[in-house]
């Protein structure tokens, strides 16, 4: 139940958030936040992270899916009953699933958070880019941690 509602809120979440800038924001529009660092913006990616196979939504979608399917079938497997996995289950699928939605709907995913570092751009990205990453992170600390207990042992 955990992951599902997990999910439910991140999908609510991104959604809600494209929708107001798409309502919002004139496409390429950008709006400072926090000058020279934070800014809001609308713009469209039609491939994956930085770009990645643009202009490849219909590979994108299957892809997405798959991974949907693959999450669903495996979950009880991949959760194995801990609550930070359950976490992370319900933020990845809920991640995956506010950017198939675009990719469905658009042909394109809805990119709104901009940040810069200096002369470095970070490329934008969304509610439910930021959720997937946080699984990313998450799951690479923990394994980092897991492995070292493990070696101790």
């Amino acid at each position: 139940m955990l992951v599902l509602l997990i999910g439910l809120a991140i999908l609510f979440l991104d959604q809600l958030t494209k929708e107001a800038v798409r309502a919002n924001f004139v496409y390429n529009e950008s709006r400072p936040v926090i000058e020279g660092f934070f800014n809001l913006v609308y713009v469209r990616n039609d491939g994956a992270a930085w770009n990645i196979l643009s202009g490849q939504s219909i590979v994108l979608i299957l892809i997405s899916l798959g991974v949907l399917v693959a999450l669903f079938v495996f979950q009880k497997k991949i959760v194995d009953g801990k609550t930070l996995n359950k976490v992370l289950m319900g933020l990845l699928i809920g991640g995956i699933a506010g950017n198939l939605i675009d990719r469905i709907r658009f042909g394109w995913v809805t990119d709104f958070l901009d940040f810069e570092f200096g002369a470095y751009h970070y490329p934008s990205f969304n509610v439910a880019d930021s959720a997937i990453c946080v699984v990313f992170v998450v799951y690479l600390i923990t394994s980092f941690f897991q492995k070292k207990e493990e070696n101790e042992q």
